[in-house]
C-alpha cells in the first residue's frame, strides 16, 4: 500500500491561453515535508492553487487520501483536509488576531477541541498570544506570517500547502518560521508540500523535492542528493566549483517509490 497523501499525474493548467504547468507528477508521502524549487514564473503558485481547487486543470489527476481533486471547489477540498497558506500572508487587517485564527476552524463544530487548539497556536506563536486582542493589519510581515500558519493549523489539516513563507522576511524571521515549520512536521506529524525559492532553508527542512522549470519538472530527488548536486549549488544556492561553466546538466528525473 502506497504512503502517498497525494499524487499528481499529468497535470496541465492555463492562464488564459497559456499553458501554465505541463505534464506535472509528483507525490507527497504522508508525515513528510516535499518541497518545490523554481525561479520566478516557473508555475510553482499554479500548482498549488490547482490542488487547492483555486485553478482547474485542463488534465491529469489530483488524488488526496484516495479522492480526486481535480474538479473541486476549495471550499470542498478545504474541508476534506487540505490548508492552502498563499504567498502574501492574506489577513483580515480589521480583525483580531484571535479573530483571524478562529477564522482558520470556521468548519469545525469541537468547539471544546478548538479552543484547545488556540492554544497549541499560542504556544507554537508566542507573539500571537500578546497580541490576541490587536488588529492582524497592524502586525509586522513576520509576524503576519505566522499569523496565517497559525490560522491553517486551525483546520487541523492533513496536508499544509505553504506558497513561499519567507517572502519579504527579515533572516531571522525567516529562520523562526522555518524553524517552527520544522516543529509542526516532527512534533505535529503534519504534512507539507513547500513552495520556496530561498532554496538552502527548503532543502534543510524538507525530506524530497522537485526542480520546476518552464512548468515541467525537470529533476527530482532527495534534499539530501539535491543538496550535493552541483546544479542545485550553482543555481539555487548561489555556490559555484571552481572550474564548473557552462549550461544547466541536470540529470534525468529519478522516480520515487
Amino acid at each position: 500500500m502506497s504512503d502517498n497523501i497525494l499524487t499528481l499525474r499529468n497535470i496541465e493548467t492555463y492562464y488564459g491561453p497559456i499553458l501554465a504547468i505541463r505534464g506535472i507528477s509528483l507525490d507527497v508521502q504522508k508525515g513528510k515535508i516535499v518541497t518545490i524549487l523554481g525561479a520566478n514564473g516557473a508555475g510553482k503558485t499554479t500548482i498549488l492553487k490547482t490542488i487547492s481547487g483555486a485553478m482547474v486543470p485542463q488534465k491529469g489527476k489530483i488524488e488526496f487520501m484516495g479522492r480526486e481533486l481535480q474538479k473541486q471547489n476549495p471550499d470542498w477540498v478545504a474541508r476534506k483536509g487540505i490548508a492552502h497558506v498563499p504567498e502574501g500572508r492574506e489577513v483580515f487587517p480589521l480583525l483580531s488576531v484571535q479573530e483571524n485564527l478562529l477564522m482558520g476552524a470556521y468548519v469545525r463544530k469541537d468547539k471544546k477541541k478548538v479552543n484547545e487548539d488556540l492554544e497549541v497556536v499560542y504556544d507554537y506563536f508566542r507573539v500571537l498570544k500578546e497580541r490576541s486582542k490587536q488588529k492582524s493589519g497592524l502586525l509586522s510581515g513576520g509576524e503576519q506570517q505566522m499569523l496565517v500558519l497559525g490560522r491553517a493549523m486551525m483546520a487541523r489539516p492533513k496536508l499544509m500547502l505553504l506558497d513561499e513563507p519567507s517572502l519579504g522576511l527579515s533572516p531571522l524571521f525567516v529562520q523562526d518560521i522555518f524553524n517552527i515549520i520544522k516543529r509542526l512536521n516532527t512534533v505535529q506529524k503534519m504534512t507539507m508540500l513547500l513552495v520556496e525559492q530561498n532554496a538552502n532553508m527548503a532543502l534543510q527542512s524538507s525530506a524530497y523535492g522537485y526542480v520546476l522549470e518552464n512548468g515541467r519538472i525537470v529533476m527530482e530527488d532527495t534534499c539530501e542528493n539535491l543538496m550535493a548536486s552541483d546544479d542545485i549549488k550553482e543555481f539555487y544556492m548561489g555556490i559555484k566549483e571552481e572550474g564548473v561553466r557552462g549550461k544547466r546538466r541536470w540529470k534525468k528525473r529519478k522516480t520515487w517509490r
